[in-house]
């Protein structure tokens, strides 16, 4: 009971984002959202490549084929930015994508956002959003998917674990993009901790980026995965670490102002 009263607490966020493109009940292979980091541990170098990988991803013959491979042909896709919050101005809501054209006018928008960060790394607060866009779709689809990319542990908001199982148990799948171009210092080890403690449901995966040069080719392979259905074990690369606390980050942070963090002891 606990875990839904957060999470239903944390969607309440979500009321402002825009709503779903007209169409209800309208038939697509999957439902998407990409949920991507902009917090100040993001330098602007990563920012731009962030932007450009996700651009050149919609854009790619691939991904188009990818979608059109689908039994319907089409998907639905919704994207948001987040750090500490999620700012209502940082939300493209839901729209078909089933081609190169409409796949290009979803590009479109994100490369028009101005480049922008702000404090925090909430990334319970970020599936808690995006839970809650899937929850105010048009659409029926047979999955849903939150894709969500970070630098660094959640050390904002609910603790991500409670957070993240409430997600699943409403049969959202959630995939990770951790991002180790320059490792966070708060975790040793972003990768298995996006594993442990961020993401889950079936057929779900954790895509690490190490390099700069990964970036386009990681981001276009994650999103055909996620289109497609097909998770192919070779592209999922986690280094050898001990067990995650996937508290860790939280209880860092114990001495800013935060209601949840003394039940973290209990």
């Amino acid at each position: 009971m606990l875990e839904m009263f957060s999470l239903l607490a944390c969607l309440a966020c979500a009321e402002a984002a825009p709503l779903p493109a007209p169409g209800q009940d309208m038939a697509v292979d999957v439902e998407l959202v990409l949920a991507v980091d902009i917090s100040q541990s993001m330098d602007e170098g990563e920012f731009v490549l962030q932007r450009a990988g996700y651009v050149d991803a919609l854009r790619h013959p691939d991904f188009i084929r990818a979608v059109r491979s689908g039994s319907n042909g089409r998907i639905a896709l919704a994207y948001f930015e987040w750090a500490g919050v999620v700012r209502d101005d940082g939300v493209i809501g839901w729209q078909i994508v089933d081609g190169q054209e409409s796949a290009d006018a979803f590009a479109d928008k994100i490369a028009q956002r101005p480049f922008r960060s702000f404090r925090g790394t909430s990334i319970s607060g970020a599936l808690g959003f995006g839970a809650g866009l899937l929850e105010k779709t048009g659409f029926s689809a047979p999955r849903r998917v939150i894709d969500i990319s970070g630098d660094g542990p959640n050390n904002s908001g609910l603790p991500v674990a409670m957070i993240r199982n409430a997600v699943l148990a409403r049969g959202i799948v959630i995939n990770g993009l951790p991002i180790l171009i320059s490792p966070s210092p708060s975790i040793g080890h972003l990768d298995a901790y996006y594993a442990d403690c961020v993401t889950g449901g079936p057929g779900s995966f954790v895509l690490p980026i190490y390099s700069a040069a990964e970036f386009s080719t990681a981001i276009r392979r994650k999103l055909i995965q996620e289109v497609s259905g097909i998770t192919r074990e070779t592209t999922v690369r986690i280094e050898a670490a001990p067990p995650v606390d996937c508290l860790q980050a939280e209880r860092d942070r114990r001495k800013y102002s935060d209601p949840y963090f003394p039940e973290l002891d209990r």
